[in-house]
């Protein structure tokens, strides 16, 4: 049975829980715990596992003591066991409300054909449900799902190393962090490799961060089912739980959009330029995060390219700290909220701390792009011009960049000096194709779509208003109901 096969009938199992008013997420959640215990029975790690709340622990009730022992064994293994199933289990608790779903639960994922699954990867397995789940508008999973051909372009001209050191300070369900894995599996003889380089792969090469814990504990089961150990840690990367991850040489994510919950400025006090809009306090620590000569690729909203006060501060203290040499235009549509229009940011952290950024290249996958999303999918060959474009040095090197060509005003890809960029404030909201067919009346975007550009262009726009009561010495006026 191929892995699709199996995650198909996975998948449908949650129509078992409909009646308990289960969410596809809390779903999903819930498979995790299952798939834990039996995923531990087939590749041998029970140990892990307190005896008494093993797999066959499980199956062995009766279908009325079955759902009993199990809301048990969530607590138990909350503090008990390995120190991976303490964190998958911490603050377990289960959604199931009748015996009956529960014993059907345990008996179809037993009768699944787990040797093809082992033959061809219990990691895809789980990543497929995790696809399902984000493919899935009701699950509310999208947020923490990348498209995984976004990710994939990332990783292949970023080209991660075995002497790197990897970070997402966003790792969501660690699909960063998992397609580099892929990556250099694929480059690399790993069985030529000594059991202490193997040891020293899987314990010190992939760092992150998440900040909800049932995203964590997806990401947790996502790394372990791909032959990672730990690595993703609970915590808010805004606060001094991110100044505590290592310094990387690479670094991958896709921040959070939007501010901070409350208006307020995050805890974390050692950023040079306060903000309470999280994706420029993750582009901080990002930039901030790199070791010298380290390579970052960053997925980031179009207002970080634009906005004014602390924001051009910010970008300018990119540019000169580091050499972002390459900015690539997204597509629409390929996110889960569709009116969010984005960029992936390619910089190199310099040497020194000034006057990096001589040049930046934007490449431009957003004009005349069809409009993404169930009807048309996001393939590898879209980026396949972007990708011979970037060239094959990950660090955007100058005698890299002299090697790329400028494609002119009709072109996709063209070079903009950092004296140019200067003169016009610091802006890098740079574009200059402009789609063929003008949009008529019948092409206005959808009204969620519009409501959410407005809600982004007021939220900067506060941000500024805040900024201005900051420097006047104020506090912010709390809004009166009328």
């Amino acid at each position: 049975m191929p892995t699709h096969d199996i995650v198909a009938k996975l998948w449908n199992l949650c129509n078992v829980l409909k009646d308990d008013g289960v969410t596809y997420h809390q779903y999903v959640t819930e498979l995790t715990y299952l798939l834990f215990l039996k995923m531990a029975q087939e590749t041998g790690t029970e140990d892990q596992i307190p005896a008494g709340y093993r797999w066959a622990d499980l199956e062995s009730k009766s279908a009325l003591e079955r759902l009993n022992h199990y809301r048990l064994g969530l607590v138990h293994l909350g503090t008990n066991g390995s120190q991976l199933a303490q964190e998958i289990f911490a603050n377990a608790s289960s959604f199931i409300k009748k015996p009956a779903t529960l014993s059907t639960l345990v008996s179809e994922i037993e009768k699944l054909d787990w040797y093809s699954a082992r033959e061809e990867g219990l990691g895809d397995l789980y990543e497929g449900l995790l696809e399902k789940n984000a493919n899935e508008k009701k699950s509310g999973a999208g947020q923490y799902f990348t498209p995984r051909r976004l990710i994939d372009s990332m990783i292949n001209v970023m080209r991660p190393s075995l002497t790197d050191v990897i970070q997402d300070p966003a790792a969501g369900t660690g699909g960063f962090l998992i397609a580099a894995n892929h990556y250099l599996r694929e480059h690399h003889d790993f069985d030529a490799l000594t059991e202490a380089q193997q040891r020293k792969y899987r314990t010190g090469t992939f760092y992150g961060m998440e900040h909800v814990q049932d995203t964590h504990r997806l990401a947790l089961m996502n790394l372990m089912l791909h032959g990672i150990d730990g690595g993703i840690r609970y915590g808010d990367t805004l606060s001094d739980d991110g100044a505590a991850l290592p310094s990387a040489t690479l670094i991958l994510s896709n921040p959070p959009f939007g501010t901070k919950k409350g208006g307020g400025l995050p805890s974390r006090t050692d950023f040079t330029f306060p903000t309470s809009n999280k994706q420029f306090c993750f582009l901080q620590h990002i930039y901030r995060g790199l070791r010298p000569g380290g390579r970052a690729a960053v997925v980031l909203p179009d207002n970080v390219l634009f906005e004014s006060g602390v924001g051009k501060d910010i970008r300018r203290d990119l540019m000169d700290k580091c050499n972002l040499h390459t900015i690539l235009r997204l597509p629409t549509g390929i996110f889960y909220a569709q009116g969010v229009k984005t960029n992936v940011l390619f910089f190199t952290r310099g040497k020194t701390d000034k006057g990096n950024t001589r040049e930046v290249w934007v490449h431009d996958l957003r004009a005349n792009m069809p409009q993404f999303g169930k009807r048309t999918i996001l393939t590898a060959a879209h980026f396949a011009e972007f990708e011979a474009a970037y060239g094959d040095d990950p660090l955007g090197s100058p005698a890299a960049l002299a090697q790329r060509t400028d494609t002119g005003e009709t072109g996709r890809c063209r070079r903009f000096t950092r004296e140019w960029i200067a003169g016009r404030d610091d802006s890098l909201d740079i574009a200059w194709l402009k789609d063929d067919e003008a949009e008529s009346s019948t092409d206005l975007p959808e009204p969620s779509v519009l409501a959410t550009e407005a809600m982004q262009e007021l939220e900067a726009i506060m941000e500024d208003l805040r900024g201005i009561l900051a420097e006047l010495g104020e506090e912010e006026v709390e809004e009166v109901e009328s």
